[in-house]
């Protein structure tokens, strides 16, 4: 019962951050541009006696339909209850509905960072364990260096060496995104992938090294060793578990942070995906599709630290979610 409440309460703040994140973002766009003036271009800061009637009659529809000429408050109210119903409302430039657009171009985006973590983790985890096992040598500080050359590279440099190597040069993956079959599009996402791991990895593996390090000096390693356990199946199976807590903080941080890297990453490699959705927004002020974008990240990102936090609990049962 003290674990649903834990939880519930848990919920009750993912719930308000959301709603604040909301708030913030809804006035910001509406307090530091005119919505109207983005819908319908320069007619809107005219004399009205110089406008046609059909000028009055589009700048009056556009007040409806998009709740303009409602106070903030109210505005704001009927935008959070249609979200509730799933309707993020029209796109500001073409009419469109903005929940189609992010049921079209989410699913690239979470396969895109999928795919990104998966490579990092599978990457990462065994260059860790192979460097904890030989700290302090010369396999540890080279891979030092190595890890530290890939957090210096910027995400739009390597975009463009790897595009240019493996796409133009040597014809390894597809030079724009194909969504024939699953295969198909899972093959033009690796790169892409590779792009934003190639951070990660250098960050996860300089993480579990470090802890794995510091947990090898525990007394229950020391008790393992006297019983003459293979060094191996100690490093796996005694040190590696209890050192995954800074990893898999990390990595709930790191997968909200991954929508950022999309943002340069899908408008390089025309990426079909929720990053370059929102770049084409911003560029074009399109309100309710930036406003829509917001939201998914947000609570994209409560979800997954929500999942992290239980996941200190499956890794040492001692741990508890907050309460």
């Amino acid at each position: 019962m003290a674990a649903l409440i834990s939880i519930l309460k848990r919920v009750a703040r993912m719930v308000g951050v959301v709603l604040t994140v909301t708030l913030v973002a809804f006035a910001a766009l509406n307090f530091l541009g005119d919505p109207l003036f983005n819908i319908l271009g320069p007619i809107v800061s005219a004399d009205p006696a110089d406008l046609s009637e059909s000028d009055l009659a589009d700048i009056a529809e556009a007040q409806e339909l998009y709740h303009l000429d409602e106070p903030f408050v109210i505005r704001y109210g009927q935008w959070l209850g249609d979200i509730a119903q799933g309707d993020f409302g029209r796109s500001f430039k073409n009419g469109t509905s903005v929940s189609s657009l992010l049921r079209d171009r989410f699913p690239v985006t979470i396969l895109l960072m999928v795919l990104a973590q998966g490579i990092a983790l599978a990457i990462s985890v065994p260059w860790a364990l192979l460097t904890a096992s030989r700290a302090y040598r010369a396999t540890d500080r080279v891979s030092t260096v190595v890890s530290f050359a890939m957090l210096g590279i910027p995400v739009f440099a390597l975009s463009v060496v790897l595009f240019w190597l493996f796409s133009v040069r040597l014809d390894l993956f597809p030079t724009r995104y194909d969504d024939a079959n699953f295969i198909v599009r899972i093959w033009s996402l690796v790169l892409p992938a590779v792009v934003l791991a190639t951070p990660l990895i250098a960050i996860y593996q300089r993480l579990l090294r470090t802890d794995l390090v510091s947990t090898l000096q525990e007394d229950f390693i020391a008790v393992a060793r006297a019983k003459g356990m293979p060094a191996r199946h100690i490093l796996i199976r005694h040190a590696l578990r209890p050192s995954l807590f800074s990893l898999i903080t990390v990595f709930g941080i790191q997968t909200g942070a991954l929508i950022g890297g999309s943002l340069v990453v899908e408008t390089y490699f025309t990426l079909p995906g929720i990053g370059a959705a929102i770049v084409e927004a911003i560029i074009r002020d399109d309100f309710p599709v930036v406003l829509a974008a917001i939201v998914v990240i947000t609570i994209f990102f409560v979800v997954t630290n929500f999942l992290v936090d239980l996941a200190y609990s499956f890794l040492d049962p001692r741990v508890r979610i907050d309460e």
